[in-house]
């Protein structure tokens, strides 16, 4: 019991969710002695589901091993390709497969969804009081997670809050660059290397909405708006409510043609969309590359740039810093400091 007890405090001393799926997966290695515990969850876009390892730790491995978060899509399993796992995610129950080594598979949710399945090889199937155990460390892990979900997210659009976005932006800016690139589609697939780029959306006379029709409407634009982002953008790009009518998103992809192309189908999108009662609003975007060294205030007010560039200009519209300073719309950071020290 004090062996649980103390990998339980362990995994509630985390904020980290990567380290926090480590920490479940080594807790289960130590506590049942089996071959190897695997946590794996969905990405990707709807019909196109795929696994991606969080945390697999093996019986006599230090240290657990895990899918980077900026995976390639198309070079990770489907879901269908391990039946056993989707069963036990779809159906929401614990799934076991005998063989050579015997699987234990259980769902992973959160307060909304089942998100992941947690594997168990072992030599012979759990016991009733270990499935118990893992059931109601599942529940604890569950949870934990729903308190972080209050803390980091919106509770309006469940995208992530703006407090989250400065740790999010040093990590991911931090990984080294994967090699992805575009197809004919514009999809952002196997490639040359990629950098990190960081847009800024803001909705157009959202004040307009708010004075005409009532702030539950504009609470429900809001929340339209960003199940819109959610479906124009790439399942693993992250998503932030800034707070009002503004919103960035995190992304990675091969130059900034990709990187426009991303946020003209999210503009189109919304430029189309019925609204209801308020019927069509639109939104204005500005993005910039994250470069080597950089901050997430120095990024964000470069895009913020941009939207500001776009709004006195008609609205409506997607505009790129650095080719705004390249035309000499925009002045440079670099020489708006030098007047600003001289």
């Amino acid at each position: 019991m004090s062996e649980l007890v103390d990998h339980l405090a362990e995994l509630t001393g985390h904020r980290d969710r990567d380290v926090l799926d480590v920490t479940l997966v080594g807790a289960l290695r130590d506590m049942l002695g089996t071959r190897s515990v695997s946590i794996y969850r969905t990405v990707g876009d709807l019909g196109q589901e795929r696994w991606l390892t969080r945390a697999r730790l093996v019986a006599n491995e230090v240290a657990a091993h895990a899918d980077p978060a900026w995976s390639d899509l198309d070079a990770l399993p489907l879901l269908a390709d391990y039946p056993s796992r989707l069963a036990a995610l779809r159906d929401e129950r614990m799934i076991e497969v005998p063989g050579e080594t015997h699987l234990t598979l259980f769902p992973v949710a959160t307060d909304r969804e089942v998100i992941g399945v947690l594997e168990i090889e072992t030599d012979k199937g759990l016991d009733d009081q270990q499935q118990r155990m893992v059931a109601s460390v599942l529940r604890i892990f569950r949870n934990f997670q729903g308190l972080l979900d209050y803390s980091e997210r919106d509770t309006l659009t469940g995208l992530l809050n703006r407090k989250t976005f400065d740790e999010s932006f040093l990590k991911a800016s931090a990984e080294p660059g994967a090699a992805l690139g575009d197809d004919a589609d514009g999809r952002r697939v196997v490639g040359d290397a990629c950098s990190y780029w960081i847009g800024v959306i803001d909705i157009d006379h959202f004040k307009l909405v708010n004075d005409n029709y009532g702030h539950l409407i504009g609470d429900e634009v809001l929340l339209l708006l960003s199940r819109l982002m959610r479906g124009s953008l790439r399942a693993r790009d992250r998503l932030y409510r800034f707070g009002g009518e503004e919103f960035v998103a995190l992304m990675r992809c091969h130059g900034a043609e990709s990187a426009a192309l991303a946020f003209e189908r999210l503009r189109g999108n919304t430029e189309r969309f019925a609204f209801p009662q308020v019927e069509h609003i639109t939104v204005s975007v500005g993005f910039t590359e994250v470069k080597p060294g950089d901050t997430p205030g120095g990024a964000f007010e470069r895009a913020d740039k941009a939207v500001y560039y776009a709004k006195s200009h008609g609205r409506n519209q997607v505009h790129y810093h650095e080719a705004l300073v390249a035309s000499g719309e925009l002045e440079s950071a670099a020489k708006v400091s030098d007047v600003e020290l001289f």
